[in-house]
């Protein structure tokens, strides 16, 4: 009985050892494992890491590719230059200059006016950069009577004031108190004035010059009566005058030829033909706008002076 016992006591002892090796091989077959998990997990973390900063880097590429195209749409962009104009020869001459300037990065905008007051206060209010339509004597008076603070920044063309005929058809044609159409500008009707004094019809007193009035004529053979209306509106009064001295853009405007239709026109050696060119305006302090000078610059080329010369056949004249 005894001996059963302790067989029984052995067998139990070496089951016992049996399970205990068998447990620790486990143990370090699970520990080889979470090792190898780890380090799989570290591997895929690596490789995760690495990933992210490769996709990061096109990132700031990208970043640098749009700076750099800010950069260049900077550099690329446009300046609007707006001038206020008379249609003709004014706006017609601007024209030619409109590519020539785009190539230099700066868009004209022409705006035509049929006036000689809103150009100037476009262009004093900042609703137009430039104008070109009048002459200097006229700018000059128009900033005094208007406290306006306009300057001339160069000389383009000058145009021949011209006497017209409307219901006489030449100035022999006329008689006793026959109506003369002038301007009712001062610097305009003077200019007038003068040219209906050299051509034999009315004398004025010395020395008024480019201030002279009709209070300042002092022989009237004809007894001429003057009416003095807009210059814009003189070439619609063919049936209302029997000649008119009227502006040479609106004569142009009107179709009518200087050379071709006048009865007289100012001598270009005279101090009126001298005197009246016509000129490029900005406001006081904008002078030496880049662009504005990029314009003078344009205009007073050869390439202009050959235009104005070949359209109007002496009816405007460069006089750069």
């Amino acid at each position: 009985m005894k001996k059963k016992l302790l067989a029984l006591i052995l067998a139990l002892a070496m089951a016992l050892a049996l399970a205990a090796c068998g447990s620790g091989d486990t143990t370090d077959d699970t520990a080889d494992t979470t090792e190898d998990t780890t380090s799989t997990e570290e591997a895929e973390d690596t490789a995760e890491e690495t990933e992210d900063a490769d996709t990061e880097e096109p990132e700031d590429t990208d970043a640098d590719a749009e700076e750099t195209s800010g950069d260049e749409d900077a550099d690329s962009e446009t300046t609007v230059l707006r001038v206020a104009a008379s249609p003709t020869p004014h706006a017609e001459i601007l024209e030619q200059v409109v590519d020539v300037l785009a190539e230099q990065g700066i868009e004209l905008i022409i705006t035509e006016y049929d006036d000689y007051i809103v150009p100037n206060t476009a262009v004093e209010e900042g609703e137009e950069d430039v104008n070109y339509f009048q002459h200097q004597p006229y700018l000059d008076q128009f900033n005094e009577e208007n406290g306006t603070h306009l300057v001339s920044v160069a000389a383009i063309h000058y145009e021949p004031f011209g006497i017209y005929p409307c219901t006489k058809t030449s100035l022999d044609e006329l008689e006793e108190g026959d109506v003369v159409g002038v301007p009712n500008d001062a610097t305009n009707e003077a200019r007038a004035l003068l040219l209906l004094q050299d051509a034999g019809l009315i004398t004025l007193a010395d020395g008024v010059g480019l201030e002279a009035t009709t209070n300042d004529i002092v022989d009237n053979p004809y007894n001429l009566t003057f009416l003095e209306v807009e210059a814009a509106m003189l070439p619609n009064l063919t049936t209302e005058c029997a000649i008119a001295a009227i502006n040479g853009n609106y004569a142009l405007q009107a179709g009518f030829s200087s050379a071709a239709d006048a009865l007289v026109t100012e001598d270009a050696e005279s101090e009126a033909a001298q005197t009246y060119t016509n000129v490029i305006v900005v406001k006081e302090g904008n002078e030496d706008n880049p662009a504005v000078q990029a314009l003078v610059e344009a205009l007073q080329s050869e390439a202009v002076r050959e235009y104005i010369e070949s359209t109007y056949e002496g009816n405007v004249l460069p006089i750069f």
